[in-house]
Formats: structure tokens, sequence, C-alpha cells
């Protein structure tokens, strides 16, 4: 008698994942440094800003497996014609921005 079967194995129970905090200087920039060995290739990072208030854009100005930099804009709102709109961004300093890095090759 002869028996078959074939074997999954099971998948990592979390993605690498590190969450880490920062501060922008003067010029709205800050960069993460993942640890070494964290990430083989860029991660997927979420950008999420911590201000007392007014508008606040966050973006991803350069990703590698071993740092993300971030810049940061603050606009002020404008009324024109009754109409609210937003002002051109200036970089925006002292800012907190938390980060959330993820693997991409995660399954």
């Amino acid at each position: 008698m002869t028996t078959s079967g074939t074997y999954t194995p099971p998948p990592p129970a979390l993605p690498q994942q590190v969450a880490a905090r920062a501060v922008t200087d003067a010029s709205g920039e800050a960069v993460f440094t993942w640890p070494p060995g964290t990430f083989t290739d860029p991660p997927v990072v979420t950008l999420a800003v911590e201000t007392g208030g007014g508008f606040h854009a966050a973006r991803i100005t350069g990703n590698t497996a071993t740092q993300t930099a971030v810049s940061v804009l603050r606009a002020a709102g404008v009324t024109l014609l009754g109409i609210g709109v937003l002002a051109t961004g200036t970089p925006a300093g002292g800012v907190t921005v938390h980060a959330t890095a993820t693997a991409a090759n995660a399954p």
C-alpha cells in the first residue's frame, strides 16, 4: 500500500514591518533610515503627519531599501470670490512625520 500527498508550508505570520517617527528640518525635509538588513527592496511606505492644524501635504521624494526621504508642505486657506482655495505650499519645518514601512515582497 502506498501513500501520496503534497505539503504547502504556511505563510509567514506577518510581513516585515517597521514604524518610525521623524521631525522635518527648516526646509520641510526628513529622512527615515531603516535598520540594516530589514528590507532587500524599497519598502511600501505610508505617511501620517502630526500637526496642530492647517493643511499639510507629505510626499515621498526618495525610497530605497535603506532609507526613505519625505517632504512636507504647509498651505494656508484663502477665500477668493466666496470660494475656499489653498494657497501655494511652503516648506513646513518642525512637523512630526510618522512612517510605516512594509516589505514590498511580502506574501
